[in-house]
């Protein structure tokens, strides 16, 4: 028997295993929220496909979400993320999450 899925899931398999492990589901964990804020504040204007395909991505770029280690990023940092090819490099979106 198929899993019922939200009409907003396609056949992405990234999308898949976040509607049936992730959405919906309470979350306690700061870091975890975080980074759902942060992925959030870059979805803005795109669709969660994109973000979910780049999860990895930002999760490597921005030091697996760790608030206390990007509070203190540099502007060596925010040049790095605006390099970054995996992640969306967009400047107002990447200044407010530092």
């Amino acid at each position: 028997m198929e899993k019922t899925r939200c009409p907003w899931v396609n056949d992405n398999p990234l999308m898949i295993e976040y509607h049936d492990e992730e959405w919906g589901t309470p979350l306690h964990k700061d870091i975890k929220l975080f980074e759902f804020l942060i992925l959030d504040a870059f979805q803005a204007g795109l669709s969660w496909n994109t973000i979910i395909n780049k999860r990895d991505n930002f999760n490597k770029a921005f030091d697996n979400f760790n608030a206390e280690k990007i509070a203190d990023y540099t502007e060596q940092d925010y040049e790095r993320l605006m390099q970054d090819a995996g992640i969306i490099r967009n400047r107002l979106k990447i200044e407010s999450t530092i």
